[in-house]
């Protein structure tokens, strides 16, 4: 783990984002002392799917079930 000191940080600030973004985690010293601590931020969560979150808002109908014509099926070959 890196360490830097605050003034070393300030000037380079940017780059040492850039490494955190990355997964890398940065400390910051007043002179020798480590006194914080650059972290990469944790990824968003993804919202979980929800079963049967569109129900009554999409309708199929019968022919969907129906086997295709014979020359849409040669369309898709």
């Amino acid at each position: 783990m890196p360490i830097y000191t605050i003034h070393a940080a300030k000037t380079n600030l940017s780059k040492l984002v850039a490494r955190a973004e990355a997964g890398e985690e940065i400390v910051l010293a007043r002179g020798k002392d480590p006194v914080a601590k650059i972290v990469p931020m944790a990824p968003k969560a993804k919202p979980k799917r929800k079963f049967g979150a569109l129900k009554g808002r999409i309708k199929i109908g019968p022919e969907f079930f129906e086997p295709l014509p014979e020359d849409e099926l040669k369309r898709w070959e």
